[in-house]
């Protein structure tokens, strides 16, 4: 793994970060494999239970995709595929992990850096971050993963303002959008997101796991109306968890739930 991804634990968080400041933060071709391999197996390791996903300094979460790669990788139609297929590789992994995901927000997060933050379950920023995702200024565009994922968040109307616009918008109305979750003072950035990674890794990770499972479904399968026997079972399931009678009886005994993930 090359220096540009660094890794840190204080289980039950991990703490990814885009280790390139001087560059914004930009993603190299070989950062979309290595975030996704790093981030398969933290979500195989019982005792991470939340990650957080960050960029380097002050100045950027990610200024998107690194131009030096273009000519190597984007110059034409069958470079561009495979690098397509490294970003849908992270995409795809953020997608399907059950542990869940933060975005800590600093500064630009532009083009694939936004995209990125998108992919992840929750976004927090600090108060003057930039979003945006100008495509039409290179004369490409988005594949379908991120326009998916970009119209999940922000509706049909505000997805085409941002592609269309190339505008960057402040971190107030990519809030408003439903961008991000939470916009807050950058001193406070670190302490709460922090903090909610906490909370939601002391919850049960099951519940966690079936609630992005069960959302997901419900995204491929809008209408509801041919789910298969498992996929319509998978909310009963979670009565049948040691995490649901450790939970039950914590609540009887009104003490705090220890969950093992069982």
């Amino acid at each position: 793994m090359t220096n540009y991804v660094k890794l840190e634990r204080q289980d039950p968080v991990a703490t990814i970060t885009l280790n390139r400041p001087d560059q914004r933060n930009a993603i190299s071709f070989q950062m979309w494999g290595e975030l996704s391999q790093l981030l398969v197996k933290l979500d195989a390791d019982r005792d991470v239970r939340a990650v957080i996903i960050t960029g380097a300094g002050e100045e950027a979460f990610s200024a998107g995709a690194d131009i030096s790669d273009f000519e190597e990788y984007r110059s034409d139609s069958i470079k561009g595929l495979r690098y397509n297929n490294a970003v849908n590789g992270l995409l795809q992994t953020l997608d399907n992990m059950a542990t869940p995901t933060i975005s800590m927000i600093r500064g630009f997060a532009v083009g694939g850096g936004c995209e990125l933050a998108i992919a992840t379950d929750l976004r927090l920023a600090a108060e003057g971050s930039r979003f945006g995702i100008p495509v039409a200024r290179l004369g490409i565009s988005i594949g379908h993963r991120e326009m998916r994922g970009l119209v999940s968040l922000v509706g049909k109307g505000n997805a085409l303002y941002i592609l269309l616009s190339g505008r960057l918008v402040d971190a107030l109305e990519a809030k408003d959008m439903g961008l991000v979750n939470q916009v807050l003072p950058p001193e406070k950035l670190g302490e709460t997101t922090y903090k909610l990674a906490k909370d939601i890794a002391y919850l049960a990770p099951l519940s966690h796991r079936a609630n992005k499972e069960t959302l997901n479904q419900m995204m491929a399968k809008p209408s509801l109306d041919n789910l298969t026997p498992e996929e319509a079972g998978l909310p009963l399931a979670q009565f049948d968890t040691l995490d649901y009678q450790e939970g039950y009886r914590a609540f009887l005994e009104k003490r705090h739930p220890q969950f093992t993930g069982e």
